[in-house]
């Protein structure tokens, strides 16, 4: 926990409902420990897709679709969400939740790696979520910056490990000194990029926001 506790509970408290079917989705990930985005980082995006308005929007990590739902119900009738996922047990239920939620339409799921899914894609997005493998954003990294366009916004989701990523990484577990690296030289990429604007964020476990810099700036 990286806020105090109490704080985020009064939060939760002042949230509404989402739609039936999204509430289900949720209560089925949370009873099958599927990690979802937290209540607070829900608002965060929801606000982000209403003030942005996105057109074309790609996922990093589909789990089983709900924060693709979740995009899919704040962006214009004409938007459209491409979600990547490799994990085969999860790839049938999102494409169920889909259909349960009528996004079939809106929501395209590509099946793979993350990386190799990313360096074949040749179109343009005006929105980047990343919630993936945490060791894997400082590679994806690249593809992230290629594939947005200019003013494009780039989100990633749980970047301060409960808040491990301010330790030295011998006051970490073993064998989690990997990601714990990994993430700190994200975080460091992030904020010294050249072409990205960014601002992290203590919300849920870490949300970093970067917007790409216009190419006359």
């Amino acid at each position: 926990m990286i806020v105090n506790e109490r704080m985020v509970t009064y939060i939760h408290s002042l949230e509404e409902p989402e739609n039936p079917i999204l509430e289900k989705i949720e209560q089925e990930a949370l009873e099958t420990h599927v990690p979802v985005i937290r209540k607070e980082t829900q608002s965060f995006l929801k606000a982000l897709l209403l003030i942005k308005q996105p057109l074309q929007i790609l996922e990093i990590g589909t789990a089983v679709g709900f924060s693709a739902i979740l995009m899919s119900e704040y962006i214009q009738e004409n938007g459209r969400i491409t979600t990547i996922e490799k994990y085969e047990k999860r790839i049938p239920i999102a494409r169920e939740n889909f259909r349960r939620a009528g996004k079939e339409g809106q929501i395209s799921l590509i099946e793979g790696d993350a990386l190799e899914v990313m360096r074949s894609l040749e179109g343009i997005y005006d929105f980047i979520f990343m919630d993936a493998a945490k060791g894997q954003y400082i590679h994806y990294l690249p593809e992230a910056v290629r594939l947005l366009g200019p003013g494009g916004v780039l989100v990633s989701d749980n970047v301060l490990q409960d808040g491990d990523v301010i330790e030295s990484r011998f006051a970490v577990e073993r064998r989690n000194r990997t990601i714990h690296s990994r993430m700190r030289e994200y975080l460091y990429e992030l904020k010294h990029h050249k072409q990205l604007q960014t601002s992290i964020l203590p919300l849920g476990d870490g949300v970093a926001l970067s917007v790409k810099k216009e190419t006359d700036l």
